[in-house]
């Protein structure tokens, strides 16, 4: 049973981890990279949908993102899509191909996104914390019901203790690399 809840808690704490990857790839840096765009949605026969199942996008250079629509009407929509996005971010129309080039950040703009990264690293130790909470309260519900023993209980709380440390630092670990590109100029 012990072995089960684990199993559980830690795979929850690496679906935690990964979301946290998903967002950090969101905060935008100096540098251009085609997942800045995965969240940008066009309407595409009158539902909406991501650019890129409607588009390729590739990097042309270090801080330009290009994107080729496989439907030449899309061009415009894509376009205006990525203009009305919150990224701060104005395409060029070359014809058949989108220039979407990255903007230097500011030193001031550089320290908000930093403070957005570490909000969201906080946002998710509070949840791997919260996983650690709810395995320790299923393991005295099982002491309870006479389905482990107490030093059973204090194993398992020790080894859940053991992942929520692990990840944390990995939390640590992905939130320092963040920020360490985020003040590259």
């Amino acid at each position: 049973m012990i072995s089960e809840l684990k199993k559980n808690i830690e795979q929850k704490m690496l679906k935690s981890v990964e979301a946290l990857k998903t967002d950090l790839a969101k905060v935008r840096t100096g540098r251009a990279h085609t997942g800045l765009l995965d969240h940008v949605m066009v309407e595409y026969y009158g539902s909406m949908v991501p650019v890129n199942q409607v588009a390729n996008i590739t990097l042309i250079d270090a801080r330009t993102i290009g994107v080729q629509t496989w439907e030449k009407p899309m061009l415009g929509k894509v376009e205006r899509a990525i203009r009305d996005s919150d990224l701060g971010l104005n395409p060029a129309n070359m014809g058949e191909l989108l220039r979407v080039p990255m903007p230097a950040l500011t030193e001031e703009r550089r320290r908000d996104l930093t403070k957005v990264v570490r909000h969201e690293g906080e946002t998710a130790k509070v949840a791997i914390r919260n996983l650690r909470r709810d395995g320790n309260q299923q393991l005295k519900d099982a002491v309870k019901d006479k389905a482990i023993s107490e030093d059973d209980e204090r194993r398992g709380e020790d080894e859940i203790q053991k992942l929520t440390d692990r990840y944390v630092a990995e939390i640590d670990k992905l939130l320092a690399q963040k920020e360490q590109e985020l003040m590259q100029i």
